[in-house]
């Protein structure tokens, strides 16, 4: 594919852009630069290449879901400024 002034303009139209002659043409060359590197990459013979999901190989860092045994509810209201009953008491946050 080619890319000429009449391309940069378009796209330029499209997003509203206003560029100067002379960003049009690094336009143009930039992007000739890109097309033809990516047809590079398009010839290139990737049938054997497995698809990669992830540049970096992770491992998931998180435990198992399962469940155990909490503190004591009395010990969940040993360090509690006040409580109520079953509730901790917060100040009124709302006037």
């Amino acid at each position: 594919m080619q890319i000429d002034k009449k391309d940069i303009e378009y796209i330029a139209n499209l997003s509203r852009i206003d560029l100067s002659e002379i960003e049009k043409e690094t336009f143009v060359y930039q992007l000739r630069d890109i097309l033809s590197y990516i047809e590079k990459l398009n010839r290139l013979n990737t049938e054997t290449v497995r698809p990669l999901s992830s540049a970096v190989t992770a491992t998931n860092v998180f435990r198992d879901d399962t469940l155990e045994s909490s503190l004591p509810f009395e010990d969940t209201q040993m360090n509690a400024p006040a409580v109520h009953g079953v509730f901790f008491k917060v100040p009124k946050v709302i006037e």
